[in-house]
């Protein structure tokens, strides 16, 4: 693990430091997260809480023929593990990463332990599990109702929100896999994205040129996900503040123990 891993936060976890939870830091670790890497199946035991700092998590519901759509995703914003601290041990879906990258990872019942005793933190993580539920609603309307272009440009820039660079390490198949449509669709709107000069394709690779045009192309589905995740948490949040629409931290999470990810992630993680 690099120096400069701990250098990015997590900006719900700063929150629940400045709301009280410093006990948490004794069961904090940092992990490497590999793209394709599996946090936990559908209907299994949900034993850890992650919080992704360089890292992307996609929600993922899976059809019983295969098919495969992204209800959600989690980066630098938020928590992998809410049925954790909502009741439930399991989820219908799964968690994949999708970005590589690094995260805070919690044994489940720290977490637990902290939303029973602290009535801060448990209004923080039930307000950030409202944006959450409002993003897979709006994704869900998204996905019904807009093109694949517009969709394509809302998952780069809500992507890019969650990166500290421009760039994405993807394939068009893996974009198309989140989306629910067929690669060719993606790739079909990724080349006149290029074309147009608002992004730059490379192999497994896909970095934003134009961000404020890109923005234009979204549907409005991007900015209604970013104004609900703003008004939910900044009120109960003071330790942060917002620039231009997004939450921006204004404490870091000290550097944790690290622990390097085991070789495969699965029900048992």
């Amino acid at each position: 693990m690099r120096d400069s891993d701990y250098s990015h936060p997590n900006h719900l976890l700063a929150a629940l430091m400045a709301a009280g939870s410093e006990q948490l830091l004794s069961g904090v670790e940092m992990v490497s997260l590999k793209f394709g890497d599996v946090l936990y199946e559908s209907e299994s035991r949900i034993r850890y809480a992650y919080f992704p700092t360089t890292s992307i998590v996609s929600l993922v519901y899976m059809m019983e023929d295969g098919a495969t759509d992204e209800i959600a995703a989690v980066g630098n914003e938020g928590i992998i593990g809410v049925p954790i601290f909502m009741g439930s041990e399991t989820t219908p879906s799964r968690a994949v990463v999708r970005c590589a990258g690094c995260a805070f990872r919690v044994k489940g019942h720290l977490i637990l332990d902290e939303f029973n005793q602290s009535t801060a933190v448990q209004q923080l993580l039930l307000r950030y599990t409202q944006s959450l539920f409002a993003q897979v609603s709006q994704t869900a309307a998204c996905n019904r109702h807009h093109s694949v272009h517009q969709q394509l440009c809302r998952w780069l820039l809500s992507s890019l929100d969650r990166l500290p660079s421009n760039e994405l390490k993807i394939t068009h198949e893996s974009i198309a896999g989140m989306l629910g449509v067929r690669r060719e669709s993606v790739s079909k709107e990724a080349a006149e994205l290029q074309t147009a000069g608002l992004i730059h394709n490379g192999r497994g690779r896909i970095t934003v040129v134009d961000r404020r045009r890109l923005e234009a192309r979204a549907c409005e589905c991007y900015r209604g996900i970013k104004r609900e995740f703003g008004r939910l948490l900044n009120p109960i949040a003071p330790s942060y503040s917002t620039v231009d629409g997004q939450v921006a931290p204004q404490r870091q999470v000290p550097p944790p123990r690290t622990s390097p990810a085991p070789a495969q992630w699965g029900a048992t993680v």
